[in-house]
């Protein structure tokens, strides 16, 4: 058995008025980067924050009353937790929902919010899945798997079929994946309804089992495995039934590492004003790192799969991009431990039309001499060139200036 577009159809009609057809929005900016028409498909705007919905509720309309009665569970990195608490409370029914003991509290909250009951165990994604079967052999729960189901296959293959329909012209699908439930049926949909498009999987380069996998042609762990901001596809090893569909119709996969899916969040942000998580943002990290081959008659639509970022890191992606674009720069100095020297030090700032965004007085920590202080202050620049332009007017002024890096921990 397998999914068929008939079945991701039925899919479409089970969900009518239930999911919101989301939009499909022209991107101008990752157009220009890549030399392609680029559109996001926004299921960061799904109800629940993300595709999840889709599989989940068309899973559980299709259990018996009998089913319904015992009440379902599951274990999710987050997304997948918020639309079966969704779906089963549209549908009166009990959840109980098993999350990593690291999920992001706002996505813990989220689910709670829906009637779930929340159970955290386990610091992978894996091990929570191992407690929630436990849990359902004792209490005879119904499974709703985050990814290697059928029905939920066919409900997230839906996106593929707005996809087709609102974006005919469509060439090129880029999706993240995880356990590969999303691309899975999307890429049955597209494939079934489009030319000659073609289908590229974008996997965080610290959990990436696809690969590996797909050589072996069985479900494998990858041998690395590293916590990433993109926890929405921290899974470390793909489905059963998902892996064949991804053989057969995906055409290629890459991988993003965790400054690329920053600056994939970030992008979102500032140029399409939607919040993103690292998940959702993957394929947009891909296509702006040039690790996906697009020609210039390409038309491309990535989907950004989820929105449900904690604000808390968030803020600091967002500053670490910053950071990174030389927007934000700290620079260290000394100055006399004088009254009114900080604000002439500041008045120098002004001048040069940066922004100062924090101020630190350093003393015993520095082991500044005695009779100066340490000043660090973090400014917002507008590019590279405004930085030096910052530190030249200061030193002009007899201030010796350091810049301090953004830190060597990247990556490591």
């Amino acid at each position: 058995m397998t999914v068929k577009l008939t079945d991701i159809q039925e899919a479409r009609k089970l969900l009518q008025g239930i999911i919101i057809p989301t939009p499909i929005l022209s991107d101008e900016k990752l157009s220009t980067e890549i030399g392609a028409s680029a559109f996001l498909k926004a299921e960061c705007l799904q109800r629940a924050g993300s595709f999840k919905m889709r599989g989940a509720y068309n899973k559980i309309s299709r259990l018996t009353k009998e089913e319904k009665k015992r009440g379902v569970i599951t274990a999710s990195a987050g997304n997948h937790a918020q639309g079966v608490a969704l779906a089963a409370r549209l549908h009166n029914i009990k959840a109980t929902i098993v999350l990593p003991e690291f999920a992001p509290l706002t996505k813990v909250m989220a689910t709670k919010a829906q009637g779930a009951e929340v159970i955290m165990k386990g610091t992978t994604f894996d091990e929570a899945v191992a407690y929630s079967r436990k849990l359902q052999e004792e209490n005879g729960f119904i499974y709703v798997h985050a990814f290697d189901d059928y029905n939920i296959i066919a409900g997230q293959g839906t996106i593929g079929w707005e996809i087709a329909d609102g974006l005919p012209e469509t060439t090129l699908v880029v999706v993240p994946i995880g356990g590969g439930g999303i691309i899975a049926g999307v890429a049955i949909a597209v494939k079934n309804l489009l030319p000659n498009v073609r289908v590229v999987g974008v996997q965080s380069a610290n959990c990436s089992s696809i690969g590996v996998s797909l050589k072996e042609g069985k479900p494998l762990e990858p041998a690395q495995y590293q916590p990433t901001i993109a926890d929405g596809i921290a899974v470390k090893r793909p489905g059963e039934k998902t892996l064949p569909i991804i053989e057969k119709f995906v055409d290629e996969i890459v991988t993003v590492t965790e400054e690329e899916i920053a600056r994939g969040i970030f992008h979102c942000v500032q140029n399409n004003h939607l919040v993103v998580e690292g998940a959702g943002a993957a394929g947009v990290a891909a296509l702006l790192a040039h690790k996906i081959k697009v020609k210039p008659d390409d038309t491309v639509c990535t989907v950004l799969c989820g929105g449900n970022i904690d604000a808390n890191l968030l803020t600091r992606v967002l500053d670490q991009v910053l950071v990174n674009q030389g927007r934000y720069i700290m620079l260290k100095l000394l100055v006399p431990d004088r009254p009114g020297m900080l604000a002439t030090l500041l008045q120098r700032v002004a001048e040069t039309r940066a922004n100062v965004i924090e101020v630190f007085h350093r003393r015993a920590m520095w082991l500044a001499p005695l009779g100066q202080v340490g000043i660090e202050m973090l400014l917002e620049v507008r590019d590279e060139s405004h930085s030096r332009e910052v530190i030249k007017h200061l030193s002009e002024f007899g201030y010796l200036v350091e810049r301090e890096g953004g830190g060597d921990w990247q990556d490591s």
